[in-house]
Order: structure tokens, then sequence, then C-alpha cells
């Protein structure tokens, strides 16, 4: 119960800090104003938003800011995000959204997250849920990693991390001046919002508090010099998907779906959505092609066969090849080793290094 009680209190010393700020209209402190909504406190990461007018936004991007550096200032404090919410409905036409002013005033007018050290970043993602996407990434990600590059993994699954479990690691990270310090495991450098909260903790966030801990866990954490980012998307194509889209300078998407009709309608869907963000598609992958039984060595396929190849050719999307449904690799990632760690010479990992390769060659 220590460690509630150690966030409860920094929670109240950055109420306190946060009522030295002052709205430079009113003169009320931002604090007793209301203003004030959404403070998370998770292993000295803060997170909290400002409720403002919408026509107001715009102007009060400098309160935004020190309200920032008031919370960043509180000792215990590792790292600290703000952003600015509209609470009513402008009577006139709004201006831009408040969050790309936000982001444009601190990172030079770009409207996008620095990376200079990073040389590539590839997004992993699926249309759905349940293809096997964020199993994809870790693997590929330590294919890479084994290959000799220096690698990067970034769970950007704020509802639904997977990273902990599929990389074992139980630990949380640490912040030097300001800067999150990755996790490493495997050869990877990576980050989850899963590293910082019990697993049974839902993160009840509305979006402009998943988008700020997106930009934190990107542009916040001390990567280092890094050959390729890997981000494993959420399923879908929502605000999440189109932040990071947008606010990070993407070297490709690599889209995973199953052969079957369903799954497939869904990889369309984000196919196009990087289409039009201007996200070149690296390829897609089949994840669940076939399923080879352990005991007699029958290949079946469950969920059709080769759907993806065709729908890659229809598209003129690369195809980056087949992915087998094996047990192994369901065992191995709930027990936190991934199979190109516990078998790199079985076949699943050559196929995972063969996929990677292909990935490589693109970039």
């Amino acid at each position: 119960m220590a460690e509630p009680k150690a966030e409860e209190a920094l929670a109240n010393a950055i109420r306190t800090a946060l009522a030295t700020v002052r709205h430079p209209r009113t003169g009320q402190d931002v604090v007793s104003a209301g203003m004030l909504q959404g403070l998370v406190v998770r292993g000295g990461l803060v997170q909290f938003a400002l409720a403002v007018a919408r026509e107001e936004a715009r102007a009060l991007e400098p309160l935004r800011a020190a309200a920032e550096a008031a919370a960043a200032a509180v000792p215990g404090v590792a790292s600290a995000t703000c952003v600015l919410t509209a609470h009513r409905e402008a009577a006139a036409p709004p201006p831009p959204p408040q969050r790309s002013a936000a982001i444009q005033a601190r990172h030079g007018g770009t409207g996008q997250i620095p990376l200079p050290l990073i040389n590539a970043v590839v997004a992993v993602a699926s249309g759905k849920g349940g293809v096997g996407k964020s199993t994809t990434a870790v693997n590929l990600a330590v294919a890479m990693a084994q290959s000799g590059l220096r690698v990067g993994l970034l769970d950007a699954d704020i509802y639904g991390p997977s990273l902990p479990m599929m990389l074992g690691i139980s630990e949380r990270p640490k912040a030097e001046s300001g800067r999150i310090l990755p996790l490493e495991r495997w050869g990877l450098k990576a980050m989850s919002i899963g590293f910082m909260v019990d697993n049974e903790t839902p993160m009840v966030w509305r979006g402009p508090m998943v988008m700020g801990a997106l930009e934190q866990m990107l542009g916040q954490v001390e990567w280092g010099a890094l050959d390729i980012l890997v981000i494993d998307m959420p399923p879908g194509t929502g605000d999440a998907q189109l932040t990071i889209s947008q606010r990070v300078k993407m070297a490709g998407a690599v889209i995973v779906s199953t052969p079957q009709d369903v799954a497939l309608i869904d990889a369309r869907r984000g196919i196009r959505m990087f289409e039009k963000v201007n996200v070149p598609v690296l390829g897609l992958i089949e994840n669940m092609s076939y399923f080879c039984c352990p005991n007699c060595g029958h290949t079946a396929h469950p969920f059709g066969h080769g759907g993806a190849r065709a729908e890659a050719e229809r598209m003129g999307v690369p195809f980056l090849g087949e992915l087998p449904l094996r047990l192994e690799i369901r065992e191995l990632s709930d027990a936190g080793t991934p199979v190109m760690v516990a078998q790199p010479q079985g076949e699943a990992a050559a196929q995972y290094r063969a996929i990677a390769e292909a990935l490589r060659q693109r970039l």
C-alpha cells in the first residue's frame, strides 16, 4: 500500500504547485478555477488536462506550458505532460485543434516530435484486434536486433499494453534529468505504459490523455541512437494511429492480418489510412496462415490460406510473408520469452527472420 500512498502524496504536491499558475485573463489559479482535470500519477510520470474554452486554446498555450513546467518541477516527478481540452463549444468557428498548436509550439512549428538519433520509425499495425500483431511486432524487433541492428520497441496500445508480458518485464522504468530511461530485454530498448501500472489497473483515460501519453513515450524517452524504432500500434484506425502518423516522421507501416475475409476487410482500411496520411505501406504479413499439428506434423488452414497474399497483390502492396499458428509461439509469448529467443534455430524463428530481412531491405 506504500506506493499508492506515495503517488497520492505526489499528486497533492502537484496540485499545490499548480495552484501557483494563474489564468492570464481572470487571474484565478487553475486549481481553484476548476480547470484541472484528469490528474494521473504513475511511477513519476504525470499527466493532466486544463479545461479551457475552445476559442481560447491557441492563446492559452503559454498557460499550458507554465502548468506543465510547474508540475515537472515538483520533486519526485520524472516527466509531466499537460494538454488543453475544450469544456464547451465555441460560439464562432474554432481555430485549428489546440493539441496541434501545443505540439507545434514545443517542436519548432512542424507539429512533429523530433527523433534525431533514430534512423527509421516503422509501425506494425492491424485493422482489427486478435490477429497476432503484438506477437509479430515483438519477434520481428528481436529478429532485427539479432541481426546486429540497434532496435527500440514502443507499445502504443495505451488501453491494452502487452509488452510487459511478452518481454517478461516486471520492473518500472527510471528517469534521469527529466528523461525516461527505456527498459532493455532481449537486445531491445522497450517502453510501454504497462511498465508503469499494475496488470489489473484499467487506463480510464479520454482521448487527450492518451495522446499526451503517446507523445510522452515518444519524445521524452531516452531512446539513444537506434537504427529502427518499431511501434506496436493499437488495433484499428482511430485517434492514436492518426496522432502517431502525423507527429512522427515514419519510414513506413507493416500491416498484419489473418487470411479470412473479415480480417482482410479491416486490413484494407488500415492500408488506406496510412496512404491518406502519406505513410508508405512497406508490406502485408499473413499471420496464422496455417496450423501445424505438433504431434503428427499435419498442416491445416483453419482461417483459410493465401488471402493476405491475394489482397496485397490486388492493392499493389508488397507481401512480406506467412507466419504459422503454432502452440509454442503462444506459450512462449505468455511466458515472456519470444520464440526468436527461445527457439532461434526453429522453423518459426526462421520465418520471422526472413520477414525481418525483407522489411530491412525495403527500408
